[in-house]
């Protein structure tokens, strides 16, 4: 089922995102409701740092930069089965394809140096141990830049700015709530994230139930009625909706009575191997670039067609500098 889930997703925001109901800052939608079209935006060619010498950075000694995703949590990544609109190989997973937001950061960051993209296919909790055990070189996956976090691995960024919000059945009681203190019943969230860890233990008349262990299965959760709501990001939250029509998105940011995290907990960056601060710091630059010709706010664009996701501009674009935002 989750496979399926997870195809489901994929195939939904390869194609096109709908607009889901419940209110929220980071979506704008037409008079009748309908999303509007998002604007096309035209990108420079890439800057040509193919000359620039990384073959003493450690991981892309090769000109290989070797990059670990889910490749099931869209729009951020998911798998597909053939190499349209930009798809990668996913070199453990023959003959499946992985695309979104993150592999279109990850390409044009190999595009900048020249390198060779590939792409594993990692569960969640498997993304630091295979960066630090040396099969990957970076993780590229909607990871969140925290204190417990950056105390495994260096990260590179922000390259994103998520909202968090919470997702709910249209015609549920939890879907009439206007603020995280009037929310009841049994909820969850994915494991490894902040939306368990800390987000959820702030909703004091909720029941906490087990932690999901992929992004698809905390989206079932909440379809099958198996828990009454989720805590996710905005972009995660939006897929969701794409999919299935009878969720609605619950987003607080505009209220007092919204979920207390610090900017570390929001913003989303690249691990890289602790110490590695060459290849760090090339990413940033990379970012950098993008941000600066127009790239990057395509990337966002392309992963949300059909929406009109404008992210959220008190933080974003990004600032990355490896450490948080502005």
């Amino acid at each position: 089922m989750k496979k399926i889930l997870a195809l489901t997703l994929a195939l939904v925001l390869a194609l096109s995102l709908c607009a889901c109901g419940g209110g929220n800052a980071d979506t704008t939608t037409t008079d009748n409701g309908d999303a509007a079209d998002t604007a096309t935006v035209e990108i420079p060619p890439v800057e040509d740092l193919t000359g620039t010498d990384t073959s003493a950075i450690p991981g892309v000694e090769d000109g290989v930069l070797t990059v670990g995703m889910e490749c099931t949590y869209a729009p951020y990544n998911w798998t597909q089965t053939d190499d349209s609109n930009g798809a990668v190989p996913i070199v453990n997973n023959p003959g499946s394809y992985a695309n979104g937001y993150d592999v279109m950061i990850a390409q044009r960051i190999c595009d900048t140096y020249g390198w060779k993209l590939e792409v594993q296919a990692i569960e969640w909790d498997g993304l630091i141990p295979a960066l630090n055990a040396g099969t990957i070189d970076a993780v590229i996956a909607g990871q969140s830049m925290t204190t417990s976090r950056m105390e495994q691995v260096d990260m590179a960024g922000p390259y994103f700015y998520a909202s968090i919000v919470c997702v709910a059945k249209k015609d549920s009681e939890q879907a009439k709530a206007k603020g995280i203190s009037e929310l009841t019943g049994t909820c969850t969230a994915q494991s490894g994230t902040i939306w368990y860890t800390d987000c959820l233990p702030q909703v004091e008349g909720a029941q906490i139930m087990a932690q999901s262990e992929s992004a698809p299965a905390m989206i079932m959760a909440v379809e099958s009625g198996t828990v009454d709501f989720i805590c996710t990001d905005m972009p995660t939250a939006m897929g969701a909706c794409a999919t299935y029509s009878d969720l609605a998105i619950l987003d607080f940011s505009d209220t007092e009575d919204n979920f207390k995290v610090d900017e570390g907990q929001i913003n989303i960056g690249i691990s890289v191997v602790k110490g590695n601060t060459e290849l760090k710091n090339k990413i940033n630059n990379a970012i950098t670039d993008m941000i600066q010709d127009g790239s990057w706010q395509r990337a966002i664009s392309d992963n949300t067609r059909g929406v009109a996701y404008t992210p959220n501009a008190k933080y974003n674009p990004p600032v990355p500098n490896g450490k948080g935002n502005k």
